[in-house]
């Protein structure tokens, strides 16, 4: 039986077409996935983010733990409403995860996981907290929105507390505010300004609905997807996994050499890495003609190494299908790929493709 965030009934009153994604029932989109995404580009998109894992992990070894388990060192959050992104490895260097952690207090820390790798997640964090003095708590009991868009500011400022707004401005990229039992933090998964905000899941359907009234368009799993293409970031699963690492990934710049007495797992696989250089990259591609670019595809260079598409599809801002592979190292500017039969020339760049609104390739 799919599992249900708090919104689920909301979603099915809309129209929304639901499918399965991770065990979740979650909305595709309410009508049209392209006009959702033009709508978080132009103005502001809401999207019911629910399905991701909150945890926290509290008590005096709890940084010490978090050190040890991210690939990120959590020594350079510093103070109160801090994140930062990492990877979780395994013991070759492989990403069993990557999330975003918030430094709520001394002793306090809530990490946001993602839904298909939930029970895994758990299961690793609990395996190697050993005997530690700490607490690994999921909130089961919290929902998570997401309000993207360059409007977005302005119109969830006008739904919360006028000292919180005001403090909202202030923050920057992966800066965070803690009120009460709600956690509004300035990131997302688009490419474009925004905010995500954890609150308790009784209070989310009246929240989501205030948003929705004050010109908060809804969107759907369909839009984030194309959003995040577009901006270049990685879906777990598919741009990376287990069998892939940071440096492979171009995740790169998440891992903290820094102190190199932290021995954090996966660390000795990565130095051997870096040292002997990365032997796959991930990269853009896209194609100028038409037809589209699918996850799977081969991919050909003009030297005739071959690589695969991870993530592809239709961008509605470049009116063209972009994609992101994984490539042999020094990979080139051109390549091609066979969609249906046909051998079709593509463009090798570096992701980004679109930020802020604004095309970059």
């Amino acid at each position: 039986m799919l599992q249900r965030t708090p919104l689920n009934e909301w979603h099915r009153s809309a129209g929304a077409k639901m499918v399965d994604f991770a065990g979740w029932e979650m909305p595709l989109h309410y009508g049209s996935q392209l006009e959702e995404h033009r709508q978080v580009r132009s103005a502001s998109g809401l999207f019911d983010v629910s399905h991701m894992a909150v945890v926290d992990i509290s008590g005096p070894d709890a940084r010490d733990y978090l050190r040890r388990l991210f690939a990120n060192d959590i020594s350079r959050l510093t103070h109160s409403g801090m994140a930062l992104y990492t990877c979780m490895l395994n013991d070759q260097g492989g990403i069993r995860d990557d999330l975003i952690v918030y430094y709520l207090s001394e002793a306090r820390y809530r990490c946001v996981v993602n839904a298909a790798t939930r029970e895994a997640d758990l299961n690793w964090m609990r395996t190697h907290a050993d005997d530690l003095d700490l607490r690994i708590r999921e909130r089961r009991d919290m929902a998570m929105l997401a309000v993207q868009g360059p409007q977005a500011r302005v119109l969830l400022g006008s739904q919360v507390d006028a000292a919180v707004a005001r403090q909202m401005d202030e923050l920057t990229p992966f800066g965070a505010i803690e009120h009460g039992d709600w956690l509004i933090a300035r990131t997302g998964y688009t490419g474009e300004d925004g905010f995500e905000i954890i609150l308790p899941s009784r209070q989310s359907v009246d929240f989501w609905e205030h948003l929705v009234n004050v010109g908060v368009r809804p969107c759907g799993l369909g839009a984030r997807d194309s959003l995040r293409l577009e901006a270049g970031l990685c879906l777990y699963g598919q741009d990376m996994d287990q069998t892939t690492s940071p440096l492979a990934s171009g995740l790169g710049w998440s891992v903290a050499w820094e102190a190199g007495d932290r021995a954090f797992i996966g660390r000795a696989a990565l130095e051997g890495e870096r040292a002997a250089g990365p032997g796959q990259v991930l990269r853009g591609l896209v194609l100028d003609g038409r037809g589209v670019l699918r996850p799977g595809q081969e991919v050909r260079l003009s030297d005739g190494r071959m690589g695969g598409v991870t993530s592809g599809g239709f961008s509605p801002m470049l009116g063209k299908s972009i994609a992101l592979a994984r490539l042999p190292a020094n990979p080139g500017d051109t390549g091609s790929v066979e969609v249906r039969g046909r051998v079709l020339p593509v463009r090798v760049v570096k992701p980004p493709f679109v930020r802020q609104g604004r095309v970059l390739v």
